[in-house]
């Protein structure tokens, strides 16, 4: 009988309910400064995370240890618990329905040495170097088991994989500093056509920003690359999450069914994608994974929630319960997939088609405006209000449809939820960026100032 069984057993009478997860995680990491192997290796960490329910009331307890003591961890639990939240939680129970069988572990990525990761990285450093820029690269590869389970009799597990490849290279000219950077996220090794464009963008990003150019000034069309859409995202994000709804913050909240954004725009979020490392069969609450459409057509769909803050706002949780050996579960999302009608997003391979040209063929007709790459700043500030002000950490002036150089001390700002009402265009790039899909937007009307 392994720890999670053997937890479970102690559990069984000394409160009123539980459930336990148990995750083994192996990580193979490689790291090139300035082109030179600077640091390279393996670390492993396993541990058990329990929860339960006794009198109404809600304790969680973590251990690390390598031979955990269950009956220790369910006395401190059951000691949390006496101080804990109350909560009317139902755990899952077994379903005749079984997860759906998704790819999740791959032999290549779990199979891969050391010298192989070093090996991948030194070829970006030969391919990437150029006279007077500093070259970093990145490689990490991760093999995860998880075991989650409940009193109830619900039982889950599976292996996973996951590996990301991360370039950056940097140019100081003078007072002149640029950066630019991409990456490679999946669970599957990347293949040489993975990796080529993965050079291939850097060096069009980089190109296009050896000349630099006057800001526009301005309401302009401002195209926002995958990479430069965090500032748009990241409200949706938070208005869309269950928690932030209980909370009475969320400005979506009572709102679903309703027309909100551009009649093209599908949001998503979807565990049961193949081939990404946040790709899972079932949650860390053993709820078994389901596709869940956020915004549906340009209206608002479905909040996220786990079991907790299901509960309390009785309805069923969206199995986005997420956890770490420490702590209560919380809301996470999988992978967030932004898409148009028509645009189908990727699978498991980082770039569904040769990479484009900047902008994803949406600047053609764009008079004076901007691409928009990287942002400084996001995440700080008023969030949950859509709004955004940053200044551009990488962002390239488009004038009579053509890039014409990159521009400095500038800022860019809007509204998210007001831009999205009308998307001037989808790029043809849609691409992955970590556990997020999408392709380029055309946004009209953002506020473009100097600095």
């Amino acid at each position: 009988m392994n720890s999670l069984d053997r937890l479970l057993d102690a559990a069984r009478g000394a409160v009123d309910g539980a459930d336990a997860l148990w995750r083994r995680e192996e990580q193979t990491a490689v790291g090139f400064e300035a082109g030179r192997l600077k640091a390279a290796g393996v670390s492993e960490e396993a541990g058990l995370n329990l929860r339960v329910l006794a009198k109404g009331r809600m304790g969680v307890a973590g251990t690390t240890a390598a031979t955990p003591d269950v009956q220790e961890l369910v006395q401190r639990a059951s000691s949390s618990a006496a101080l804990g939240e109350s909560v009317d939680l139902a755990f899952p129970t077994p379903r005749s329905q079984l997860p759906t069988p998704i790819p999740t572990f791959f032999d290549r990525t779990a199979n891969a040495s050391l010298d192989d990761l070093i090996r991948m990285g030194r070829m970006l450093v030969e391919r990437l170097t150029r006279p007077d820029c500093q070259v970093n690269i990145a490689v990490e590869r991760e093999v995860q088991d998880t075991a989650v389970g409940n009193s109830a009799g619900a039982r889950g597990e599976y292996r996973a994989t996951g590996i990301a490849v991360t370039a950056d290279v940097t140019r100081i000219s003078g007072d002149d500093v640029l950066m630019v950077y991409d990456q490679y996220v999946g669970a599957d090794m990347p293949s040489d056509a993975d990796l080529e464009l993965l050079v291939r963008s850097v060096e069009t990003r980089l190109t296009a920003a050896l000349k630099i150019v006057t800001p526009p000034e301005g309401a302009l069309p401002v195209v926002f690359t995958p990479a430069g859409l965090a500032a748009v995202v990241l409200p949706l994000e938070q208005a869309l999450s269950g928690k932030t709804v209980l909370q009475g913050s969320s400005p979506l909240a009572g709102k679903v069914g309703e027309m909100l954004f551009d009649a093209r725009l599908s949001i998503l979020d979807d565990p049961l994608t193949p081939g990404r490392p946040v790709s899972r069969p079932v949650d860390d609450e053993c709820v078994p994974s389901r596709c869940n459409a956020l915004v549906e057509h340009g209206k608002v769909g479905r909040f996220v929630y786990d079991l907790e803050t299901a509960a309390r706002a009785n309805t069923e949780s969206t199995g986005n319960g997420h956890r770490g050996v420490f702590g209560k579960p919380r809301i996470g999302y999988t992978n967030i997939i932004f898409r148009g009608d028509g645009i189908r997003a990727g699978t498991g391979a980082q770039h569904a088609a040769p990479l484009p040209g900047l902008g994803g063929g949406l600047i053609g007709d764009i008079d004076d405006g901007l691409i928009v790459d990287d942002l400084i700043g996001v995440g700080q500030g008023n969030v949950i209000s859509g709004a955004f002000s940053h200044p551009v950490g990488l962002a390239y002036r488009v004038q009579k449809g053509e890039i014409t150089g990159r521009v400095k001390d500038a800022a860019v700002a809007g509204n998210a939820y007001d831009l999205l009402k009308k998307i001037g265009g989808f790029g043809n790039d849609g691409r992955w960026l970590g556990a997020r899909w999408s392709p380029s937007l055309l946004l009209d009307g953002v506020s473009v100032a100097r600095r």
